[in-house]
């Protein structure tokens, strides 16, 4: 089981930036940021396959947020920009060893979870 730890979320005003870290205890094939909004569901925001590096974005966060990964640190980041009151929720990790997907039901490495509050 992949251990995953985020960190870097935090309360900022709309239209700036966050940078959220995700700590793996190693890189499966695709790492992923979801998020849960007040109310809502958990979705996927961004999803990266750790050997292609191939990248998928929500709609929502096209053009905003990207998503990276550091190999050599088991890292993956999440850049977020020009960010909206309804960005706001909480911010989770995951892993998948194998092909990518965005439904939140077929990862099973999580992190704990990250708050960001954009007012």
């Amino acid at each position: 089981h992949v251990q995953l730890v985020e960190s870097g979320g935090g309360s900022v005003q709309a239209g700036g930036s966050l940078r959220l870290s995700c700590v793996a205890s190693g890189l499966s094939y695709c790492m992923g940021w979801f998020r849960q909004l007040p109310g809502k569901e958990r979705e996927g925001v961004a999803t990266v396959s750790t050997l292609g590096g191939s990248t998928y974005y929500h709609d929502s966060a096209k053009g905003r947020f990207t998503v990276s990964k550091d190999s050599a640190k088991n890292t993956l980041y999440l850049q977020m920009d020009s960010l909206k009151p309804e960005d706001t929720g909480v911010y989770y990790c995951a892993s998948r060893y194998r092909y990518c997907v965005a439904d939140p039901a077929m990862w099973l490495s999580w992190g704990q979870g990250t708050q960001v509050t954009v007012s």
